[in-house]
């Protein structure tokens, strides 16, 4: 009994207890602390599986834009026949871009889900908004013709025409075109919808009816009548005396350069200052400025 009574009585004195006490926080320190370590660590794993799903997602969005492109440049390398414009089109009621009194019109057949469409919007259109478009020299007309192999093009047209029944037709169009994060899913239409102002509840209405559907058919057999087969293709003419006809001049097919429209559209605008080469008659000499020399002189 003495024994058992030594034994007891150092684990009954105040300093035992105090020891006991600060190996019993310790521990249960330790355990709260791998608990914490413990859930912090699932928040890691959650939010690094949701960057992996994005990633995966962003992956197929590309290697789907890669086909896409393999499918275009396998058509483009066959023969395109030549484009049959109408020598007139009406554009009477359309919405157009510009001023009423240009005296030039572009009117581009596109798609939305079209790469080189897109390309077309980011780097080339704005240079002609800036010096045709804004300075009264030429109106803009978009038609769509989308592709059957683009499956968000149709969709992506309906939501720009809905957003047009609230005045933001433009808006929206130019959000889907030049936005390269564009997914073009019902989700992504009522994002744009919403930081553009545009009431998502009526253009979800419009967008589940079957308004302007009549209207990206006919603009898309337009195009297969004139024989149009790929995006963007663009006819460039003069206006009629009451801005209903459009007098067709010039085709330009695909995202050329600027450069390209602009030689076009200058032609058209100014044909006497076209740069022309004049043949060579009774000691003339032709000079590319469009002004005849007298062979001899020095110009």
């Amino acid at each position: 009994m003495r024994f058992i009574s030594l034994l007891i009585k150092p684990l009954a004195s105040p300093m035992f207890r105090t020891v006991l006490a600060g190996t019993l926080a310790v521990s249960l320190g330790a355990v709260a602390g791998t608990a914490q370590a413990t859930s912090e660590h699932e928040t890691d794993i959650v939010a690094l599986k949701n960057d992996v799903q994005q990633l995966k997602a962003q992956q197929q969005l590309i290697l789907d834009r890669l086909d896409e492109l393999k499918k275009l440049l396998k058509e483009g390398s066959k023969a395109q026949p030549a484009i049959k414009a109408p020598d007139t089109m009406s554009v009477s009621g359309e919405l157009f871009r510009g001023e009423a009194t240009a005296p030039l019109a572009i009117i581009e057949y596109g798609d939305i889900e079209c790469p080189f469409c897109r390309r077309f919007k980011h780097d080339v259109y704005p240079q002609v908004l800036d010096v045709y478009i804004k300075t009264g020299k030429a109106r803009f007309y978009y038609r769509d013709m989308p592709l059957p192999f683009h499956e968000r093009a149709i969709p992506a047209a309906r939501a720009a025409h809905c957003a047009g029944e609230q005045g933001k037709f433009w808006e929206m169009h130019d959000s889907l075109f030049t936005d390269k994060t564009a997914t073009l899913t019902a989700t992504d239409f009522n994002d744009r919808a919403g930081k553009l102002g545009i009431d998502i509840a009526k253009l979800d209405a419009c967008m589940t009816s079957d308004r302007f559907v009549d209207v990206i058919q006919r603009s898309s057999e337009e195009a297969a009548k004139m024989e149009i087969s790929g995006t963007p293709t663009f006819l460039i003419g003069t206006m009629s005396q009451n801005g209903d006809i459009v007098n067709v001049k010039k085709t330009v097919i695909g995202a050329l350069p600027f450069e390209a429209f602009k030689t076009t559209i200058d032609s058209i605008l100014s044909p006497a200052n076209t740069p022309t080469v004049l043949p060579d008659q009774q000691g003339l000499k032709p000079v590319p400025d469009g002004v005849t020399h007298h062979a001899g002189t020095n110009q």
